[in-house]
């Protein structure tokens, strides 16, 4: 899955609204992906896009090199292959909805062959929820948080899809759940060959699960590369400050002033600057002036690492 240029805009009183600006982005097989940001700054409407629910304003996704379909049937095709893992299991599951009916409803709209039971069964163990026989007379209200989202992603996987969009997959769990939920994300990836994009506000997620990580500050991805680089050698300072308040961390905190801009006023320059510590201290006096009228070259997709700072050599083509 790969993203190119993709770009959302938000009609609203007054004006326009860049939720997304000219992201590139690329998910391979086999990979987890981390799209690390503040809430607010696109993540949800970026994988809105991917999945085919919002309308790209300029850009596009591909899939297997191919563009997105615009037809509702060919749409219907491409998310059984793609398939989202949404952030909350209490609102996503119908309360009146069985277990075994949450899973098969994806199987009967996407016409699925084979033994339904078998296919849920198969599904609901795949996931860990096991033997599946005990859940599947369940209710929601039954059932633990890290048990309900089990049975979201066991409703995923049972359509056998190639990549997971999850949103924000362990923000309701305590984190005995969130561990038991991230190793699942890993089995699927290691066991099923699934790539995953998983949204998160939170860094600490991504030393737990991600092969790579992705920032991104108000539309704009702002770093991009391998978990282990981006995590250990941040070079963007908004990456440096939100990794600097974890509690593992042995960087002094930082804290940033004020909230995100809002994105129907983007400042001029680099969107981050009104906030960014480094021209705060003055160690970016050398490109204050750019930094405040200069927006910052939009980094590249592909598996190149980068972030999109005057600080820092604007990033290679990949």
């Amino acid at each position: 899955m790969r993203s190119e240029g993709l770009t959302v805009d938000y009609r609203v009183r007054g004006g326009v609204v860049r939720a997304v600006d000219g992201v590139h982005l690329d998910l391979h097989a086999g990979e987890i992906l981390a799209l690390v940001g503040e809430s607010g700054c696109g993540k949800s409407t970026l994988a809105g896009a991917l999945l085919g629910a919002r309308q790209p304003s300029r850009g596009r996704v591909l899939f297997d090199g191919d563009p997105l379909p615009v037809s509702a049937r060919g749409l219907r095709a491409y998310r059984r292959r793609v398939q989202l893992v949404p952030q909350d299991p209490a609102g996503a599951l119908n309360p009146r909805y069985s277990v075994y009916e949450a899973v098969a409803e994806g199987l009967r709209i996407h016409r699925v062959p084979g033994d339904e039971r078998v296919l849920v069964a198969e599904a609901l163990a795949t996931a860990g929820l096991r033997p599946p026989e005990r859940f599947l007379a369940a209710l929601p209200h039954e059932l633990s948080g890290g048990q309900r989202q089990r049975v979201l992603i066991a409703a995923a996987v049972a359509l056998r899809p190639v990549v997971l969009l999850a949103d924000e997959p362990v923000a309701s769990l305590d984190a005995s759940a969130r561990g038991e939920i991230l190793g699942l994300l890993l089995r699927l990836r290691d066991h099923l060959g699934l790539a995953a994009l998983v949204i998160t506000h939170d860094l600490g997620l991504a030393w737990n699960v991600a092969d790579r990580v992705a920032v991104m500050y108000l539309g704009r991805i702002v770093e991009v590369g391998p978990a282990g680089a981006v995590l250990t050698a941040p070079r963007h300072p908004y990456t440096q400050a939100l990794l600097s308040v974890l509690p593992e961390s042995d960087r002094p905190a930082t804290v940033l002033a004020g909230e995100p801009p809002d994105p129907a006023r983007m400042p001029l320059g680099c969107r981050f600057h009104p906030r960014c510590p480094a021209l705060a201290t003055g160690r970016a006096a050398a490109v204050a002036d750019r930094c405040r009228t200069m927006d910052p070259a939009v980094l590249p997709g592909g598996r190149a690492s980068g972030a999109a700072c005057h600080l820092l050599p604007a990033p290679s083509g990949t």
